[in-house]
């Protein structure tokens, strides 16, 4: 089993920008890819954290992530925006989209924005809680365009993404409702995460490459592949299935079928479709009232277990608590790929190595 180091959030966002900059990214994409990887390790979220520099490194090394690039407005229908990434950094060209359709929906009171062409956008949340932030309800459509990895329901190999579904309600003055999930039992990247750490996943998760199932996280990370199951049987596969379509589709993206596979290299391409509301906009006065009385008879529920009753967003809100002062867990596997990465954008020995003991520090 791999050893695990607790590493502070802010020198690990110090890391992960020297490690973009090195790479040639400018300083704000730099300062944008990290800030996300970090919120998404914060959240609880590793998945889609840290532990993705060096596949991205390795895209960006096969010419398909680029870096420097900007989101292109290719139709503007008023209160529809149809947005292409040209394969940046998602964690740009998401932003750049969120704050385009914003915008609009501040004017308008809804707008419709539809991103493709966009490598990795990473945790959905985090754009949902950028429309949140501005006091707006926001609802995403996400495929992971071209990387089949789930197995359709009542299928025996993959054919699909893990193809997120993500919606925030804004709560003036605490955290937001927030429902943010891969349609894929678990998300592939936590399938890296246990293979990583030599753990093995629940069951339910995993078939093997002859559709039996399994919890051994290899399946996904050696060949001959297997593939994750969608969550909730027929309800999950048919929520990816208008993932898919109103993510990739509807985006003026592509899908996932035969012309458009992507198996064979590193790229991440995601397409997301985002419907932003204003609640200004609804006659709702006691709209804020009438959510917040559902919460607390939610929560008044007699407690079935030893956990709290919880509502969406408040996982994510006691990890970031917890891990802004305890640090950020990371397994040593990680740890050493991440720093080969840092190698490999050209970061000089003595920088790294003041780097590395970040984990030496945290492991002492």
């Amino acid at each position: 089993m791999s050893s695990e180091y607790r590493i502070d959030s802010q020198r690990l966002g110090q890391f992960v920008q020297a490690i973009w900059r090195h790479t040639g990214s400018s300083a704000r994409e730099a300062e944008l890819v990290a800030e996300h990887l970090v919120q998404a390790n914060l959240a609880g979220h590793d998945s889609h954290g840290v532990g993705m520099i060096p596949r991205y490194m390795s895209s960006l090394a096969q010419g398909h992530l680029q870096l420097n690039t900007h989101a292109r407005v290719v139709k503007d229908a008023g209160a529809v925006l149809t947005l292409d990434g040209g394969k940046g950094f998602g964690q740009v060209v998401a932003c750049e989209a969120m704050e385009r359709g914003i915008e609009r929906a501040r004017q308008l009171g809804i707008a419709a924005v539809a991103l493709h062409n966009a490598h990795h956008i990473g945790r959905i949340g985090h754009w949902a809680e950028q429309c949140a932030r501005a006091g707006l309800v926001s609802i995403h459509f996400v495929n992971v365009m071209g990387d089949p990895m789930v197995a359709p329901f009542g299928g025996s190999d993959r054919r699909f993404g893990t193809n997120p579904f993500c919606v925030v309600f804004p709560r003036p003055g605490q955290a937001p409702l927030l429902l943010d999930f891969a349609t894929s039992g678990i998300a592939y990247g936590k399938t890296r995460v246990a293979y990583n750490k030599g753990l093995t996943v629940a069951p339910g998760y995993l078939i093997d490459e002859q559709g039996r199932p399994t919890n051994e996280p290899k399946v996904m990370h050696e060949a001959p592949f297997g593939s994750l199951l969608p969550f909730g049987a027929h309800k999950g596969y048919a929520l990816a299935t208008l993932c898919e379509i109103l993510g990739g589709a509807l985006s003026g993206g592509q899908t996932t079928h035969d012309d458009t596979l992507q198996v064979t290299n590193d790229a991440i391409i995601n397409c997301m479709t985002t419907i932003i509301l204003s609640p200004d906009a609804f006659e709702a006065p006691a709209m804020q009232a009438e959510a917040e009385a559902f919460v607390d008879w939610v929560k008044a529920s007699p407690e079935s277990g030893d956990e709290p009753i919880q509502v969406p967003g408040e996982w994510e809100e006691m990890n970031r608590a917890l891990r802004l002062q305890d640090g950020i867990p990371i397994d040593g596997n990680t740890w050493q790929q991440i720093c080969a990465a840092a190698q490999a954008a050209g970061m000089p020995p003595a920088e790294l190595e003041g780097y590395r003991a970040l984990a030496q520090a945290a492991s002492a």
